[in-house]
């Protein structure tokens, strides 16, 4: 990673931010009587825990499903959140590339560097613990704080925060869990606070709920280059899916196309539970990989690319086989727009695309996005037609073979005008393929495809579908 004096200036704001919020914590550690963020807590004072409902009680031998709305937006998929008491509805992208869930904290004070795409965006919507009665700062001893503190982040701020690894480790702190910083891939970073409250989901139909009582997520209020709060949806402790107890069953969804993106009349269906991984004869299960640096992630193994009649040669055998150090395997992330292919198999990819297409290329447009394949394409009435572009399959491990849409890897980059458009190749490099996962599949490919993570059989099955159709039949299309 380069380093710059942006970068320190960055690091430094985030430092300060992230002692400004500690030095809180024990402000309202010494006024008990405090409504700031309506957080109690004292050495002596346990934690209160909530009791469900009548309502909830009712409910929860009756919900062993989930099924929950995503919506689509210009980079990824966004699932509701009723959180609080009463429930504040906040929106935060589904991420099956990590675990914690946080969302934005404060409406006044939740700031994001580097984020000036979605300055005044309606998407960004803020949780405020101090209008919900059953929010709590998470305590220092759970086995939450314990798995938020206990990675190789080399921007944890325990420490500074008051609290030992090992003393948390141990169980035997009696604060507060300290502030965190969590970093993603790309080099996102949040920091925030574990904080406990209600969460509300729904079952197999909109009527019947479900009330998950301290359920912990991270109160998030400085970030850097993360703008909208995120559902982790790992195998990790602090995931969505495991502190709703799915982790023994799974989840699936089937992704929208972009061209319903920030449409609200329709949502892509998530299921979670036995609905997710039932009636599944006509999808091909390709095996998870186990990643030994990345237990809590979804891997798969790609054997061959086919563009047309042609497949791919020399694909590396880090694409399903992991190193000495755990690199390697395929990323299967809903949090990541494009599929990333390492060099120099992206490039031979590049080749047999070019060598397929006649149409000419709009090298201007390729400068102007960073995509590395654009073509010129006809339009008759300026309207997009099926064009002729060779087909991509995607062959994976056990002899899974998926067909992609033709509209996951070429997209029209703008209405087109004099008869013409521009699609350009949705693919891109993976940067680093020495270090972490030597490919990730993107949500972009994954659109008009039911994806199904089989976790008691530890395989995820494939197969092309109206995705479209299927939100219609969840009732999930609004007239």
């Amino acid at each position: 990673m380069a380093t710059s004096c942006c970068t320190t200036i960055l690091f430094l704001l985030f430092i300060i931010a992230l002692f400004m919020n500690f030095s809180q914590t024990l402000a309202w550690n010494r006024n008990l009587n405090s409504v700031v963020l309506g957080l109690k807590h004292s050495a002596i004072t346990p934690y209160p825990i909530l009791k469900p409902s009548k309502y909830s009680r009712k409910r929860l031998s009756e919900v062993s499903d989930m099924v929950e709305p995503l919506r689509a937006v210009r980079d990824g998929y966004l699932i509701t959140l009723n959180v609080g008491t009463p429930a504040q509805v906040i929106q935060v992208f589904m991420d099956t590339g990590s675990d914690l869930t946080w969302v934005p904290c404060g409406n006044i004070s939740f700031d994001c560097l580097d984020c000036d795409d979605y300055r005044n965006n309606k998407l960004v919507s803020t949780f405020s613990p101090s209008r919900s009665s059953s929010a709590v700062r998470d305590s220092c001893a759970s086995s939450f704080c314990i798995d938020i503190h206990s990675s190789d982040n080399s921007f944890d701020p325990c420490i500074e925060a008051g609290c030992s690894l090992s003393t948390l480790l141990k169980s035997t702190c009696s604060r507060p869990c300290p502030s965190f910083a969590y970093t993603y891939g790309e080099g996102g970073l949040v920091t925030g606070s574990l904080t406990r409250d209600n969460l509300r989901i729904h079952g197999s139909s909109p009527e019947i709920t479900r009330d998950i009582p301290r359920f912990s997520f991270g109160c998030v209020g400085s970030t850097y280059r993360e703008p909208i709060g995120i559902a982790g949806f790992g195998k990790g402790v602090l995931s969505l899916p495991s502190q709703l107890g799915f982790l023994q069953k799974g989840f699936s969804h089937c992704f929208l196309a972009f061209k319903y993106a920030n449409n609200p009349n329709i949502s892509s269906p998530l299921f979670m539970g036995d609905v997710a991984i039932s009636s599944n004869e006509n999808l091909q299960f390709t095996p998870m990989l186990k990643s030994p640096m990345f237990p809590n992630y979804y891997y798969i193994g790609l054997e061959a690319i086919t563009v047309g009649n042609i497949s791919s040669s020399g694909v590396p055998l880090n694409l399903r086989e992991f190193d000495s150090q755990g690199n390697g395997g395929m990323l299967i992330d809903s949090g990541t727009t494009y599929t990333h292919l390492p060099e120099p198999f992206y490039s031979q990819l590049l080749s047999m695309l070019q060598s397929s297409i006649t149409y000419p290329r709009a090298t201007d447009v390729e400068t102007g996005t960073g995509f590395d394949l654009c073509y010129r394409v006809p339009c008759p009435n300026n309207r997009f037609t099926n064009d002729l572009f060779p087909s991509v399959t995607f062959h994976f491990l056990n002899n899974v073979s998926l067909v992609l849409p033709q509209a996951n890897y070429f997209y029209p980059m703008s209405a087109p005008s004099n008869s013409t458009g521009v699609k350009c190749l949705l693919f891109q490099s993976m940067d680093d393929g020495d270090y972490g996962p030597a490919g990730v599949f993107g949500n972009f490919q994954q659109q008009n495809v039911k994806v199904v993570y089989d976790l008691e059989k530890e395989r995820i099955g494939f197969q092309p579908m109206d995705c479209a159709a299927a939100a219609a039949s969840q009732g999930l299309h609004k007239n």
